[in-house]
């Protein structure tokens, strides 16, 4: 007997189906708790380790505990959906581990991303519907995918060589005002 579409509608039940709007928008929301997580443990670090010394290792293992309960409480739920959304492929949620393996998780997300689902009922249950809202910020996170993977590369080769630019300005600097004394 295959599931009705009443028990399969909330998003953290793994025995439905995503398609590919509901699955980006509920990465979208894993990835904001997730990022709203790290952003809170890292400035707990970094106040930690310049303003507050004598509190420093007290807030340093809070910043780590913050920073450990984000990953599992978004590991999971983004576990669920893509099995969910590998359910719309019918497919088996097993699949779902080639997310742990560095490389392959990247072209195992784009397909993801980018493989329609199967037309109709499978062996996981009838087509979700895709909720207004989901298609909206679906098609958002889609969108700052590529945005932000530019940006990343983007930072990552100029923050280094602005580095290096200004440790050279400054050695240029201290050259220049010790020829002039």
């Amino acid at each position: 007997m295959l599931p009705t579409a009443n028990n399969l509608s909330h998003p953290l039940n793994p025995q439905g189906r995503f398609g590919r709007l509901s699955f980006a928008a509920w990465l979208c929301i894993s990835n904001l708790i997730l990022s709203i997580g790290l952003i809170l443990a890292i400035t707990s670090m970094i106040y930690a380790h310049t303003y507050a010394e004598p509190y420093n290792n007290i807030l340093a293992i809070c910043a780590i505990l913050i920073f450990i309960t984000i990953i599992g409480s978004t590991s999971i739920p983004t576990f669920i959906f893509i099995i969910r959304r590998l359910h719309d492929r019918n497919q088996s949620g097993w699949l779902s581990l080639l997310i742990i393996v560095p490389l392959v998780n990247l072209i195992f997300l784009i397909y993801l991303f980018c493989a329609k689902g199967t037309v109709g009922e499978n062996n996981f249950g009838p087509a979700r519907i895709t909720q207004g809202w989901e298609k909206v910020l679906g098609w958002i996170y889609i969108i700052l995918i590529p945005i932000a993977f530019v940006l990343g590369v983007f930072a990552a080769i100029a923050i280094p060589a602005y580095q290096d630019y200004v440790q050279r300005a400054q050695q240029t600097q201290q050259q220049y005002n010790h020829n002039t004394e």
